[in-house]
């Protein structure tokens, strides 16, 4: 090989090597990108989480901005009474959670599962303490405590088990979590983890299958999956088809080569293209204009699209499961509403929490990764503010600094 060549090979493999490493900003941009972007999506979808599509319209017409939560606290939801718009739920409190928990890792460079559930089970304690401490006579101190220990009563019974290695009362603990059902318990912190292993989709999955000890059944490669999605979103070279592609290129556990069943998260995907598809068959000629979704106040877009999106939304109706929180059920919406919506932040969130159901956790899951895509100076400014504003002076949770704080770790941890 000649000289030439040797020098035009070095500087190709150095442009390449450039091209997938990001300096602080870029990295910065992309972990605040997806902190923020998750909060967005659960403040968005939080006035009207579980909510039928009828009741929504009803109450709100169609939803393409933050609004105040006019609803009672709850462990899994908003712990104060009616919170001003930009206010979250549980979903963001596992992002806080997570962030503290990979902060804690010193120089370990991988994620550890025993670590994590004795992270829970001290968050739980602390929980249990503070409200032990309670002092007086008011009712709305004891309430305000409870709740908070109430958020992690069902997974510090998995955690403690497994923390203490006592696996067989783990696997015991496990099956009654949450009544047994498929809930989606790593997908409330996947994009979290998966935004620690920036451009490593396959590191993200290996890592977060760890510590996804919450979950059933195929619930474990969801969320893995949904870690190698935001990891991937989080190259400089990343695209939506190769931020999808890691549901048929990333299978460490293989679950591919399940006898006589497969991969169901390749099959859900293939749901969600398929649900696609046939939604955008619909012509100008098919649109019936006493059908359409109410008209969006910010949402640019027009009423094809509209019919479109109904359409799609009575496809998903059919593979309702029976718990709104099934993990299978919280993917299938994801993938769908970022299909659809070809990738664009506010659409897609739109698509997700006029849906209904568990709209705060698809759009916590979805705002994870398309912030992680698109970056924090890409985020809607009428969504961050208030999100920044509201987390930071009523719920404790600073989004800017915890996102400087695991951009300066994830850099610490790549040092040689």
């Amino acid at each position: 090989m000649s000289r030439i060549s040797c020098l035009l090979l070095i500087c190709c493999f150095a442009l390449h090597g450039n091209a997938q490493t990001l300096n602080r900003a870029e990295l910065l941009n992309k972990v605040k990108g997806m902190l923020v972007g998750s909060a967005i999506g659960d403040a968005m979808g939080a006035p009207t989480e579980m909510w039928s599509r009828d009741y929504i319209q009803r109450e709100y017409g169609f939803v393409d901005h933050l609004d105040s939560m006019v609803r009672e606290p709850s462990p899994e939801g908003t712990w104060l009474m009616n919170l001003p718009a930009g206010g979250t739920t549980d979903d963001t409190r596992w992002k806080k959670l997570t962030f503290q928990y990979l902060l804690s890792l010193g120089d370990q460079p991988e994620l550890d599962a025993k670590k994590f559930a004795q992270h829970l089970v001290q968050e739980y304690d602390l929980a249990v303490k503070a409200l032990k401490n309670t002092e007086g006579t008011n009712p709305a101190a004891f309430e305000d405590k409870s709740r908070r220990m109430a958020w992690v009563q069902e997974w510090a019974a998995v955690a403690r088990p497994f923390a203490a290695g006592k696996y067989l009362e783990y696997n015991d603990a496990l099956s009654r979590f949450y009544g047994g059902e498929m809930v989606c318990g790593g997908l409330l912190y996947a994009p979290a983890t998966g935004a620690f292993f920036p451009g490593d989709p396959t590191k993200a999955y290996q890592e977060t299958f760890k510590i996804c000890i919450f979950d059933l059944g195929y619930a474990r490669d969801l969320s893995a999956l949904i870690a190698a999605m935001t990891a991937r979103a989080m190259a400089k070279d990343a695209s939506p088809e190769k931020m999808l592609d890691v549901f048929r290129d990333v299978d460490p556990q293989g679950f591919f080569q399940s006898r006589l069943v497969g991969r169901s998260a390749y099959r859900i995907l293939r749901d969600a293209r398929q649900i696609v598809f046939d939604a955008q068959k619909l012509q100008w000629a098919d649109v019936d204009s006493t059908k359409l979704l109410p008209k969006p106040k910010f949402l640019k877009v027009n009423a094809l699209y509209l019919a479109r999106m109904q359409k799609a939304f009575e496809l998903l109706d059919a593979k309702n499961q029976d718990m709104p929180f099934h993990a299978g059920e919280i993917t299938l919406q994801v993938l769908t509403a970022m299909i659809f919506a070809d990738f664009d932040f506010e659409k897609a969130l739109a698509f997700l929490i006029n849906f209904g159901r568990d709209n705060d956790t698809t759009g916590a899951v979805l705002g994870g990764v398309l912030g992680a895509y698109w970056g924090f100076d890409h985020l809607p400014a009428r969504f961050v503010e208030p999100v920044l504003r509201e987390n930071k002076a009523l719920l404790d949770t600073d989004l800017e600094q915890l996102a400087n704080q695991l951009t300066d770790k994830i850099l610490q941890r790549k040092r040689p």
